[in-house]
Formats: structure tokens, sequence, C-alpha cells
């Protein structure tokens, strides 16, 4: 049984179709299926249905697949810290994130330190948190960097950024021209907000118990970009995060003073996979990058 079997095995279990997994794999459909039929012959069992020119992972196929996957980790990690032997400056990062544009200058400013380290970074929907929890552990990346917590028992979680979250109005709006409330004062008032389930509602929701208001949410949207559009549309008002820069939202931002309003960034990693000098250092560093430029965590400190 050889690696390449195994590799070319967890690719076709994964997309179930063997041309979809030659083109993946940039290897010629006959090829692969000879490997897949001799790594069958060696296990003396059939790992996928076949029927007509479709294929299944068959129970035998799910069980061996949960153990090659667990080989793969393992050696994908072997390679990482015998990379990591020859110094941090070839290391190699991968994370997951719900929260790219809060970390894209926390990037650049660590490749500049470390123009050599690599990085692999996917974007994850901010309401699919148990994805991130997956792909760390199956290994597919080091570190997730989200405003919603994993609170997983075998997973790690420091914060590095609590973001200070406004009350957005439209210009014409009666508190548009106020620098504090209490968010008492917009008890009833029509606002602009996630879908249920998503976890920014979540802690907006908790928002508004501490202060014991209710709300009317007129409208419920999938992201941050209708949000924006339909509060300086007048339609409500909405539980934004404080501005990045310079930049100017096309609505009132008034801050809140009780209860007091942050979104709390967290870096996390599994803690029993062994974490490449480059993906310690990268914590490290976004603790302190983070803790330089927030400072007191007033509004226009706020990245």
């Amino acid at each position: 049984m050889e690696l390449l079997q195994l590799q070319y095995f967890q690719t076709v279990a994964r997309m179930e179709h063997m041309t979809k997994a030659a083109k993946e794999l940039r290897i010629a459909q006959p090829a692969l299926s000879k490997t897949i039929a001799r790594l069958e012959e060696d296990l003396g069992v059939q790992l996928f249905d076949r029927q007509n020119r479709q294929i299944k992972l068959n129970s035998f196929g799910r069980a061996f697949l949960k153990s090659v996957d667990t080989a793969l980790a393992a050696i994908e990690e072997g390679k990482r810290e015998v990379s990591d032997l020859a110094g941090m400056e070839r290391g190699s990062i991968r994370i997951a994130t719900t929260a790219l544009p809060r970390l894209s200058k926390a990037l650049g400013a660590f490749r500049e330190r470390y123009p050599d380290v690599n990085f692999r970074i996917i974007q994850i929907p901010p309401d699919s948190t148990m994805e991130m929890v997956q792909m760390l552990g199956n290994g597919e990346v080091d570190l997730c960097f989200t405003a919603a917590a994993l609170e997983e028992d075998n997973i790690q979680e420091i914060p590095v950024l609590h973001a200070e979250v406004f009350l957005a109005v439209p210009y014409d709006h009666r508190l548009a021209g106020r620098t504090s409330i209490s968010l008492q004062e917009v008890a009833g008032e029509a606002f602009i907000e996630y879908k249920a389930g998503h976890p920014f509602r979540k802690m907006n929701e908790e928002f508004c118990r501490l202060a014991g208001i209710s709300r009317d949410v007129v409208c419920e949207v999938d992201e941050p970009a209708a949000i924006v559009s339909l509060v300086s549309a007048g339609l409500g008002a909405a539980f934004v995060p404080g501005c990045r820069g310079d930049e100017k939202p096309p609505y009132a931002m008034v801050r809140i003073e009780k209860p007091s309003c942050y979104r709390t960034f967290t870096i996390a990693w599994l803690e029993r996979r062994y974490l490449s000098k480059a993906a310690k250092e990268f914590q490290s560093f976004l603790v302190d990058y983070f803790g330089e430029i927030q400072g007191p965590m007033k509004h226009r400190d706020v990245i």
C-alpha cells in the first residue's frame, strides 16, 4: 500500500466522482481507476459501490476513509514539524476566518516581518462556526479567527481584539445628533437585524437583554452590506462595529454607554495538534498587534 494510493483514495472518496477527482489530481482517469482498483485488491474489499458510471463510498470505504484521514493528517503534521527545524522563516500558516476584513491588515503586517512565511486563508460565512471546528479537527487548518467563540472542549481560544459596537441610525433620526446613548432609549425602535441563528444576531440580542428592552425587527438580512444600505435608506436602526480608518459610513453612529457593547474576536487552535513555529508566532503577533492598535478601544481605534 502506497502513500499515493491513500491520497488518491481520499480525493475520490470526497468527490465520489472518478472523472472530477482525476481532473483535480491532474492525472488520467484510467490511471486513477487502476490505482483505486489496486488499493481495493490490497485490502480485499470494495471501497465503492459502482452502478453504471456512478460510484458511491460504501460502509467499508467510510470506515477506511476515517483511518486514511487520520494517517495523512499525521504525516502532514510530521512534515510541518520537520520543516520547522529549518527555521521560522520557511514556515506556513493555514487559517480559517469568518472576519477577513478584521484580519487583513494584521496579515500584511506579519508578512512584512516574515516575508517568506506562506499563508493559506479560507474565508468562512459568519454562521458556519461548526465548519471551523471540523476544519481544526481534521487538520485542514492550524488556526481560526472569529468573532463567535467556538466553545469546544478540545479547542483553545484567546481573545485578541475587542471591537466596540455602535448604534447606526439614519441621519434624520431623532438620535443622530447624539454622541452617546443608553440602549434603553431605543426600546421598541425599528431594527435591521441578521437572520435568526447568525452569531451576531445572538450577540445583539444579548445586548438588548442586558438593557431590558425589546425591539421591532422589521428586516432580517444575511450580510453587513444589506444592513448598511437599509439603515442609510431610513428603514431602521442597527448594531454595527466601529469604522476602520477614516472611512465615513452613510449613516450616523452613536456610542452605546449602557450596557457596554463589544464583539470579541478570538484566535483558536486544536489543543492536541502540533502547531508550527510560524503559527505560534502569528498567535503572539495578533495579541500584540491588536493590543497596540485598539488601546482604550475608542471609536477611531477600532480597526
